[in-house]
């Protein structure tokens, strides 16, 4: 990315790998990993494709902070991470952004998780 993002970059990058510590253990695995792929991707695109991804991941950085703070008013203790993916931005995507975002569908969706992701209130004995 063009120089005057960098810092931009950089504190966003950080901000993201924060709020993911909200998520349970698999997603913020999950999340992690896929922030510092896409992250070093688009290291050297040009400035119109810089300025589209900063937004798409302040966008995203904005949602999960409100979902974080949400999940953490809970009074039901169930967390709700995500956001639909509208038609019409779908249809923007390139055919290597769909494939990506099939595996980063296949892996979230995964029957055998590393964690379990229910949420209990009593102890395991």
């Amino acid at each position: 990315m063009p120089g005057r993002h960098v810092s931009r970059v950089r504190v966003l990058y950080k901000r993201i790998l924060q709020l993911h510590r909200a998520l349970p253990p698999d997603l913020k695995a999950l999340g992690d990993q896929y922030v510092k792929d896409e992250f070093r991707r688009h290291k050297t695109v040009g400035s119109g494709e810089a300025q589209r991804f900063l937004q798409e991941w302040e966008a995203y950085a904005a949602v999960l902070q409100q979902q974080a703070k949400d999940s953490r008013q809970s009074s039901t203790g169930i967390a709700c991470f995500g956001t639909s993916l509208p038609e019409e931005k779908l249809n923007d995507f390139r055919d290597e952004q769909i494939g990506q975002l099939q595996e980063l569908m296949q892996e979230a969706t995964k029957p055998n998780r590393q964690f379990s992701i229910t949420e209990s209130t009593k102890p395991k004995l």
